[in-house]
């Protein structure tokens, strides 16, 4: 993703806005977020990684977030309302930018962390690979998987890039 890209998706999301609203509404119930591990290690690390953006994020969207250790989705009734509130309150870009990094995560959460500046791209890249950046300590690194991770840490520092071009 390039910057120009975004400046596109800026330039058109009048007609595209309810498209990409809903397509946050489809899967902010699964949120990487709300789905913490069962093992007791990563639960741990996730609980100290996750659970302050969580604890933000329940602020700044004024509503209660409910997580999960299980395969079960967790029941975030207030959370559409709580989006589309957010998503009315920011700009045109700052939404754009919350798109693009929420789909790059799987993480609504973590988009709007990002772009709200309460994490940089770094730190969201991390915080969406932490399963996989433990997994990689136990067992070792996947060269594929690894060119993977640094191709979307890349495309959250551009987005980062254009938040910041927009802020000034």
């Amino acid at each position: 993703m390039k910057i120009e890209e975004l400046k596109q998706a800026v330039d058109e999301l009048d007609k595209n806005k309810a498209a990409m609203t809903a397509q946050l509404d489809k899967f902010a119930p699964t949120d990487l977020l709300f789905f913490f591990s069962d093992k007791p290690e990563l639960y741990c690390i996730q609980q100290q990684k996750w659970q302050p953006i969580l604890d933000w994020a329940k602020d700044i969207l004024q509503t209660e977030l409910v997580v999960t250790n299980s395969l079960s989705v967790p029941k975030n009734d207030d959370l559409p309302d709580a989006l589309h509130n957010m998503a009315k309150k920011i700009s045109s870009k700052e939404f754009c930018a919350w798109y693009a990094a929420a789909l790059n995560m799987r993480s609504v959460i973590l988009g709007l962390a990002l772009v709200m500046g309460k994490i940089t791209a770094m730190q969201a890249a991390e915080l969406a690979a932490l399963e996989e950046l433990w997994q990689n300590e136990k067992w070792g690194e996947d060269e594929l998987e690894l060119q993977k991770r640094q191709a979307k840490a890349d495309e959250l520092k551009v987005i980062e890039e254009f938040c910041q071009l927009c802020a000034m």
